[in-house]
Order: C-alpha cells, then structure tokens, then sequence
C-alpha cells in the first residue's frame, strides 16, 4: 500500500515539475525543472536569547535537508513574490523522485507537497493529500493515507503559499501541522511572502529567505537554462542588466530575469528598456503578439480589442489590490468581463484558472466540492492593470486624495502600482508623485515615479544631485522599497557621474561579501564597491545604545569592512559611530591599502565621548583634533562629524 502512495505521489509530481513555462504565454515550452533551476541567494535565520537576529548565507537550497546545516521539524521559506519560493518547492520535488544524489530528500521516505491555495473549506489533510494528490481512481482511502503516513519512520511536507491560503483564520489540521500540534517528528516547510508570515509557529521553527539573483546566479541562469556558451552573448545580457539600474533592479527578482532573457533569445535582440513601465508594457504585448499569431485573420480584430481595451478588468484588478474582492471564482468573472474577453486572458497566460475545493453545507451532497478559481499569473500583473484604473481616476479626478481610494494598505507595498500609472498617464502622474512625496522617504520614490513619466533620467539628474549632495541614508528601520529606491538612485549616480557626499548605513549592515566586493544589508539588499561615495558612516541608532544591546564588533568584521573600502573608488573616510570597536588592530596589507588609499577611519562610541581616528601604521586608535572633526563636518554636511 506504501509502495502504491508513493508511486501516485511521484506520477502527479511529474506533472508539476514537468511544466515549468518561463514565459507563461510560450504554453508549448514546457520546461522540467530542474532543466532551467539554478540557485539564488538563499539565508538561514539564526535566533538566540539575548542576541540580535542575525542571517547566515547558505551555499544552496540543498542546504535545507541537511542536518549537518540545518536541523529542524519546522521551518519557514519567504520570500518576496517571484523569488522562486514555489519552483524551489518543485524542485525538491524532483530531487524525492528522482533520488537525486546531491540531495539529502533521497533518505526521505514520503514526501508531501500541497499547494494551500487550493485547500480553502478542507479542514482535513488526509482528504487534502486523497483530492488532490493522488489520481481519481485511486484505491487508496483517507483512513490508509493515514496510516501510510502515521506508520513511515521518515516524512517530509511542504505547504507552499500561505500567503494565499484562503484558510489562515480557521481552525483545520493543515495548520495545527505546521504549529506542531500534529505529526510532530515530521519534517515540515512552509511558504510564503515575507510580509505574510503566521502569527503562531512553533519556538523551535527554522526561518529561511530567498534573496534573488546575484550577478553570479544570473549568468548561472544564462548559461544553464537557455544553454547559451558563447561568453561573449553572456557578457552582452548582463552588461545590458548592470548598465541599466531600471533592468538591474527589477532582474534580481528571478521571475522576470528569466523572462527577460527567454525573451531576448526568443527576439534574438538584446532588448533594452528607459523604465520600467516600457519593460512591461513591451511584455504584455508579446503575451498579445504571440495569441494574435496563432489566430485566424478574422479574429485578430478582436483580439486588438481585447488588448487595448480593458477598463473592466482594470477596475476588478484594483478592486483586489484595495482588498476588497478576492479571489473570483470563474463563472463570476466570467459575467463582469465577457466570456469571449475572459477566454482569450486564460489563452494569453494573464489570467490563470485553477482547480480549488470548497466546502459545501447541503447535506445531499458531497462535503467537498470542486471549484474554479482564477487568479493573475502575477501579482505585477493585478498591479499592472490597476494602474490603467488608477491614472485614468487621478487624471480625470479634481479632488485626488490617494489615500481615500487605496485604504488600509501600505503605499510602498504597492510601488508598482505608482510606478506603472506615471509611465501610462503623465498627467496624472503630477497628482500622485506629489501625494508620495508627503510620505516618510517618498522623496527618493517620488523620483523612481518621475523617471517613469518621462523615461529619461535628465529631467530628474538635478534632484539625484541633491540628495547625493546631502548624503544618502539606508536605515534598517526603511522599508525594502525605501532601501531598494535609495540603492538603486546610487547606481543611477554613478552610472551618470554624479557625485555621492555619503552613505549612511543606519543599523542596517549584516556583513561584508568579499567575494562580490559588497556589503549585504540586513534586508538581504547589496551596497556595491563601485558606487563612487566620499563617505560611509556606519551607526547604531541612539536607542539601542540605551536600550545596551551589544554592539561589540569582531576585527574580522571590521577588517572586512576596511577592505571593502580600499574597493571603493572614492572613498575618503569611514565612519563608525555607537559601536564598540576593538583597541587595537595588527598590522596588515589591509591596513597598507588603508594608507595608501589615503582613506581616513574614525571611531566614537556615544555622542557624548570624543572622536578617534585609526592610525594605520601602528594600528591603534587616537584622538582626533577639533579642526579635523571640524573639517569632516563640514566636508560631510553632519554635525554628529
């Protein structure tokens, strides 16, 4: 009977991880997964009493099911959306079918994957793995699922998407598993979004996160899955990627770096975009190219219709982002868009149907009953058409208060959405970079949305230069878009030349990468080497100094951080406030790259204690001259100098 379960669980994973598109309107190019899967940045979470968080980089997912690395019953995967939470999921998969021998799941004896979205009114996991795992006709019954499972010394389960879990706030026993109330010696993962994490987990749960793409994972991801060995054309996607911080930014999200690049090898050009409002926009137009190609000439007419006329789904797009419809059933929507509109979005892979249960109360018939539900292929892609809605109500609109239209969400979670309806409507765009502008560091995002209105960065250069001017700070306190919209006006600085006074990293550092030359922030974010900064302070805010958190740092870490600076092509001072830093340090190269690199070190440990400056020949620190402080406070603009 075991030999049997498993046989049917392996036959249906296939399925899954045998159809893998890249390009969701490409139906015909279908990939296994473990043909296009290379890894990306993946961190473990370590918690101790007393201690600060802290995140540990793993060398890859095969990590997660090695007890030598990681031992745990639970554990969480989040990640933003596209980060690959679902195909790691997939290829762990593979890995259990396939007895793959680089992965510690061959000792596994039962693997389970269920994707929860597809779970809303089961209350039962037995019934959950019975209608959706197993064929229909299956012989094997609940009560034999159970004891396969309850009898097998070794099983794995992975719940994949909590975040659409349309159950979080019942009571069922998908969730008293994950908790730990049940099947306790079970090894057990779930996933989901980082802003949607549960609420109760277990002490003991592992936390995992998903980072995205490096430079290294891309070119990974180059070579692997579109099989390109020419070094010369993977030279020419990523510099086209590094030389464009809207591309660079938006291709660590793995989702649309894959995308991009399929679509270039499929265009044979190397694509090349001003915003990202053109870098979609060219996207869903392929999605239409590709339908309109397949059809006959008589129903290409429509299909123009349909691709440029779409207020009804742009309405029902931001219906769903103001929280108040979702999801929709098929037959629904079916009604509010048309049946001939709603039919060619599931063909183009806009729109998504899937299979889900809901539980019915009429007792002649059966408890669990499937329905269809619909969703967008991606959550960018909801954002994409909601912003249609929201620039024609912003343009049109002669009392526009943001606010009373998105209500109970955070602005930031949503900056697409700003962004998109800035590059589609420039007369509304006015109306809306003023309302983020009111916002904490809406500043640095109001200018993102202003480079979507014009697509050009000369009308915003001026802007850049006053804030490089004035100094650029990432604190640990920002959201990841504030973090993301400061990181990324630093590479438009030094891709245009524009001077950086400073960089003030406010208790957001984690570490030092020296094998990238970047220092990775506590937000899994990185601050290159090459951004041409004269100055980097790196502090600790004054509350947790009161609060006597530790804040000793190890030489290592800080002789990682010196060598870091000697990569900085304009650095001339570093800056270490409210920390304590140890007295001495032996002499080095490092310290010779210091000196001759004719960068300056300074050091005070509260506010109220003096300044010291490194002397590098001798490795230990001495008190810095009122004039020198003087110069350094004017040079950088900041009385804390």
């Amino acid at each position: 009977m075991k030999k049997t379960f498993n046989n049917q669980l392996k036959e249906k994973y296939k399925d899954l991880y045998n159809a893998v598109r890249p390009i969701p309107y490409l139906k015909d190019r279908q990939y296994c997964v473990n043909t296009i899967f290379v890894d990306g940045g993946i961190e473990l979470r370590h918690d101790q009493v007393g201690v600060k968080s802290k995140w540990e980089k793993l060398n890859s997912y095969t990590d997660i099911f090695d007890s030598r690395r990681i031992e745990f019953t639970r554990l969480i995967l989040e990640g933003e959306p596209g980060y690959g939470k679902s195909t790691i999921a997939l290829q762990l998969a593979y890995d259990w079918c396939n007895q793959t021998q680089s992965s510690h799941l061959k000792d596994i004896h039962i693997l389970i994957l269920l994707r929860l979205r597809q779970l809303g009114g089961v209350s039962s996991i037995f019934t959950a793995i019975k209608k959706f795992l197993l064929p229909y006709d299956s012989e094997l019954q609940e009560v034999d699922i159970k004891h396969i499972l309850t009898n097998t010394e070794s099983v794995a389960i992975i719940m994949d998407g909590y975040d659409e879990y349309p159950d979080q706030d019942k009571t069922s026993e998908i969730m008293k598993v994950f908790q730990r109330n049940m099947f306790q010696t079970f090894q057990v993962i779930l996933t989901t979004r980082v802003s949607c994490v549960p609420v109760k987990f277990s002490p003991q749960t592992k936390r995992i996160r998903l980072t995205g793409f490096d430079d290294k994972a891309q070119e990974n991801y180059i070579r692997k899955a579109l099989a390109v060995t020419d070094d010369e054309n993977v030279k020419k996607i990523k510099f086209r990627l590094q030389d464009n911080p809207v591309l660079s930014g938006l291709c660590q999200v793995p989702l649309f770096f894959a995308m991009y690049t399929h679509m270039t090898v499929e265009s044979q050009v190397i694509l090349n975009f001003n915003s990202v409002t053109s870098f979609f926009q060219h996207m869903v137009d392929c999605f239409h190219e590709h339908l309109k190609n397949k059809m006959d000439d008589d129903n290409v007419v429509e299909s123009e219709l349909f691709k440029n006329e779409h207020q009804k789904l742009d309405r029902i797009a931001f219906e769903a982002l103001s929280g108040r419809v979702r999801p929709w059933m098929k037959n629904d929507l079916q009604k509010r868009l048309g049946k001939k509109f709603y039919e060619a979005y599931i063909r183009i892979g806009i729109l998504v149907e899937e299979e889900t249960s809901q539980l019915v109360q009429n007792p002649t018939s059966l408890p669990i009953e499937k329905k269809t539900e619909v969703r967008f292929y991606h959550k960018l892609f909801c954002e994409w058409y909601a912003a249609h809605f929201l620039s024609r109500y912003a343009s049109k609109s002669l009392s526009f208060r943001l606010g009373n239209i998105v209500k109970k969400r955070n602005p930031f979670d949503l900056h697409y959405l700003y962004r998109f309806a800035c590059g589609l409507n420039p007369s509304a765009s006015g109306k809306i970079i003023k309302h983020i502008k009111k916002l904490k560091g809406g500043d640095k995002f109001a200018i993102l949305c202003l480079m979507e209105k014009t697509g050009s960065i000369q009308d915003v250069k001026e802007t850049i230069r006053q804030l490089c001017a004035e100094g650029i700070i990432i604190s640990n306190d920002d959201s990841l878009l504030l973090q993301m919209s400061s990181l990324q006006l630093l590479e438009i600085a030094a891709n245009n030349n524009i001077p950086i006074t400073v960089v003030r990293l406010q208790n957001s550092l984690d570490s030092v990468d020296l094998s990238t030359i970047s220092i990775r922030l506590k937000s899994h974010l990185t601050l290159s080497s090459r951004i041409p900064m004269e100055g980097l302070q790196i502090s600790l805010t004054t509350r947790e100094i009161c609060e006597e958190i530790t804040t000793d740092i190890s030489e290592d870490e800080i002789i990682a951080v010196f060598e870091f600076s000697t990569k900085c092509p304009s650095l001339k001072a570093l800056w270490y406030l409210g920390c304590t830093l140890p007295q001495r340090f032996e002499s080095s190269p490092t310290l010779t790259a210091l000196k001759s690199g004719n960068i300056k070190v300074f050091w005070r440990r509260l506010e109220d204690e003096p300044t010291y400056v490194l002397n590098v020949q001798s490795g230990s620190w001495e008190l810095t001259h009122e004039d020198e402080c003087k110069k350094w406070q004017n040079i950088f603009k900041d009385e804390n100098y």
